[in-house]
């Protein structure tokens, strides 16, 4: 039996890309899953996707830096499944801007789904596990761009950072609770966005001419070590951010 088996599990952003194939490989492990997007036609589309899967799944259409949609994520997961084990804070956005020039309605905008939706999830999930007892697992998005210098992505990059130690202070606050928080940092990751770009290819072709090992990441690669954070085979490790990028960040070249 898989360590996810009758888990139940809500995942913010997760219509499309590495959000959408946490949940894919959670639903092959027997997790439910609370599917949360803002577009709801991806919501749709991807919870009939794992519905054809056998999954256990439920679509929460909504902003998931909205305190309503948090709470209302929760009270679904609950109702539903009768608990919530992982939350999964997926859901962000990336705006690149000079430093000099960035717009502070655009900071805004950026800082609350980045932050303000990731901090208030955490809180929220930890006090329905603390209530439920039993512990559960808090998983958080970060990025590469959180470690080290990348053009035009400051703002961007100041958010993913802040993540890196919210993991870090949480996983050390509800560890009496049996409760690990850990996060994710992805390097260059093929997604529906970036394959789809007009310059998809020559996203790709960059990002493997300065990547150590040659290679972009997958939403499989992402994915994977979601689903190993998640595990028992993880239990005692918490506070952790896990860099997944071939090797950027040990150079940091930026894409040529």
């Amino acid at each position: 039996m898989k360590d996810n088996t009758n888990k139940v599990a809500i995942i913010t952003g997760a219509g499309i890309g590495i959000g959408y194939e946490i949940a894919k490989q959670l639903t092959l492990e027997g997790t439910a899953i609370v599917l949360n997007d803002i577009d709801a036609v991806a919501v749709e589309t991807a919870v009939g996707k794992l519905k054809k899967l056998g999954g256990k799944v439920v679509g929460f259409v909504g902003d998931s830096s909205e305190m309503g949609t948090i709470t209302g994520m929760i009270n679904q997961a609950v109702n539903s499944f009768g608990r919530l084990d992982y939350a999964i804070a997926n859901a962000g956005i990336t705006t690149f801007g000079n430093f000099l020039d960035y717009p502070m309605k655009r900071f805004q905008q950026l800082v609350k789904v980045n932050l303000q939706g990731t901090f208030f999830l955490a809180q929220q999930a930890a006090k329905q596990m603390i209530e439920q007892g039993g512990g559960g697992s808090v998983l958080l998005m970060s990025s590469v761009t959180g470690h080290t210098y990348h053009p035009d992505l400051t703002t961007y990059g100041m958010s993913k950072a802040a993540i890196i130690f919210l993991a870090k202070t949480l996983g050390v606050e509800l560890a009496k609770h049996q409760i690990t928080v850990n996060a994710i940092s992805p390097g260059a990751t093929l997604t529906e966005r970036t394959v789809d770009l007009e310059d998809g290819d020559e996203f790709q072709k960059q990002w493997e001419r300065t990547t150590p090992n040659g290679k972009c990441a997958t939403t499989e690669d992402i994915a994977n070590t979601a689903l190993f954070l998640l595990s028992d085979k993880a239990k005692h490790i918490t506070s952790q951010t896990i860099i997944v990028d071939g090797g950027w960040t040990a150079m940091s070249p930026p894409p040529v």
